[in-house]
């Protein structure tokens, strides 16, 4: 008999809690949380959706299709959080992120 209980998820991220994101990069995570919120958009846009005043998943209508600089700010600080994330997990890893 095949069981339909999966075992318990247990998260492992990586640890980045004394990492700090150098103020240096600061521009670069708000570059990347604007990317990420286009790459979102980009998706969403492909798959029907369009810019409605509420979600409706059913209709596929949301509010934030609008460019990242019409997000409220809690969208934007969502998109920041998952950059600053990345960047610490890379910087955790051993990599070093040189300036362009």
């Amino acid at each position: 008999m095949i069981s339909d209980v999966k075992p318990a998820y247990r998260p492992r991220a990586i640890d980045t809690s004394r990492i700090e994101i150098p103020a240096s990069l600061h521009v670069l995570t708000e570059r990347l949380a604007e990317n990420a919120h286009d790459v979102w958009a980009q998706r969403r846009l492909s798959e029907g959706w369009t810019w409605g005043p509420q979600r409706d998943d059913d209709a596929k209508k949301h509010p934030c299709l609008v460019p990242y600089d019409q997000l409220p700010e809690s969208e934007k600080q969502y998109d920041r959080d998952a950059a600053i994330e990345t960047l610490k997990a890379i910087l955790a890893l051993g990599y070093r992120i040189e300036g362009g």
